[in-house]
């Protein structure tokens, strides 16, 4: 019977039922099937409340919905995907999802929230904090080392 060995970066689980860590490239696809499916959301959400003006007008915000669309939606829709499914539609796609560190479970609300405003400080100095991803031993990006989580293929 031949072993299966993988490495921190690889994206398989072995038939022994180890846990593999999710590495950067398949992350930045995850995270890319996402900001497709949310712009496509809020672009129409956009359109159908402000219309053709929305796109183009130069003011940063155009009211009250228009922070809802862009800013506190994406924020809830994420936190739901990640809580009821522990993976938003990218990651799921892609056979990968979100699990705390300590325990390999499911991650707490807090957790999931920390994760979320983690986010900001991984995008700060030029995003190192999400291509830490790619260095790190266990594939934990700032985000996730901030709430204890990781990002790994499901069995």
């Amino acid at each position: 019977m031949d072993n299966v060995y993988a490495t921190p970066s690889s994206d398989v689980t072995s038939e022994q039922g180890e846990t593999h860590y999710s590495g950067f490239w398949i992350r930045v696809l995850a995270s890319l099937i996402d900001t497709i499916w949310l712009l496509a959301l809020t672009f129409t959400l956009a359109w159908i409340v402000y219309g053709a003006m929305y796109f183009e007008s130069t003011s940063f915000s155009q009211g009250p919905a228009d922070i809802f669309i862009s800013y506190v939606m994406p924020f809830i829709l994420t936190l739901m995907f990640w809580y009821f499914k522990s993976a938003t539609p990218g990651k799921m796609i892609l056979g990968i999802k979100i699990v705390d560190a300590r325990t390999m479970g499911k991650a707490s609300t807090g957790k999931l929230c920390l994760r979320y405003l983690g986010y900001y400080i991984s995008a700060l100095i030029l995003g190192l904090g999400f291509f830490w991803v790619g260095w790190d031993s266990r594939k934990q990006g700032w985000h996730d080392k901030i709430a204890g989580t990781l990002v790994i293929k499901e069995k």
